[in-house]
C-alpha cells in the first residue's frame, strides 16, 4: 500500500534564539489516509510542540513519492529523480520523474542520499535537481503494533523462561 503525504503549513508564535517572539509560518509533512485524518494529526502533533496558539493555514497532497530520514541530518531536501525506461516500440528512451524527499546538512549529501535510496534499482536513473526544501519536520504514522510487538516478545520470552523454570524444577 502506498502512502500519500500532505504538506500542513501552520501559522504560530515562536520564540526566538534573541527570546522575542516572531509570527512564522512553517511547513510540515506527515503520511495519512485524507485530509480529515492530516488535520486532525498536525493538530495532535503541534499540540504536542508548541504552547501557543496555532494556525492551520494549508493543507495539500505533497508529490513525494519517498521520504528517507538519516540521522545527524537536520535539513530536508527534494530529489528529483528522473526513471529511464527504453520503448522497444518507438525505439525511444522514455523518462519518468519521481520525487523524493531526504535528509541531509547539504546539497552534496543530500544527491548522495538520493543515491544511497536508489541503490537496489534495477532501471536506470539520472538526478537531475535536487533543492532544499522549507520542510521543517516529518511525522511518519505510526499505529502502536510496533510497541505492541515489542511488548509481546518481551512477554513471550517472560513466558519462555518460567517454563525452563517449571521443567528444570520437575527433573529434580
Amino acid at each position: 500500500m502506498s502512502v500519500t503525504w500532505y504538506e500542513c503549513k501552520v501559522k504560530y508564535r515562536k520564540i526566538q534564539e534573541t527570546g522575542e517572539q516572531k509570527v512564522t509560518t512553517e511547513t510540515y509533512l506527515l503520511d495519512a489516509i485524507s485530509y480529515t485524518e492530516a488535520e486532525a494529526r498536525i493538530n495532535q502533533e503541534m499540540a504536542a510542540y508548541t504552547s501557543e496558539e496555532f494556525l492551520i493555514t494549508n493543507i495539500k497532497v505533497a508529490n513525494l513519492s519517498e521520504v528517507h530520514p538519516v540521522e545527524n541530518s537536520d535539513r530536508w531536501f527534494k530529489s528529483k529523480v528522473a526513471l529511464i525506461a527504453f520503448d522497444e516500440n518507438s525505439g525511444k528512451e522514455r523518462k519518468t520523474n519521481i520525487y523524493m524527499l531526504v535528509q541531509a546538512n547539504d546539497v552534496k549529501e543530500a544527491y548522495d542520499n538520493t543515491i544511497e535510496a536508489m541503490k537496489g534499482t534495477t532501471g536506470d536513473y539520472t538526478v537531475p535537481a535536487i533543492t532544499e526544501s522549507p520542510i521543517m519536520d516529518v511525522f511518519p504514522y505510526f499505529t502502536g503494533e510496533e510497541e505492541q510487538l515489542e511488548q509481546f516478545k518481551v512477554i513471550e520470552k517472560a513466558a519462555t523462561t518460567e517454563e525452563e523454570v517449571l521443567e528444570e524444577s520437575e527433573m529434580e
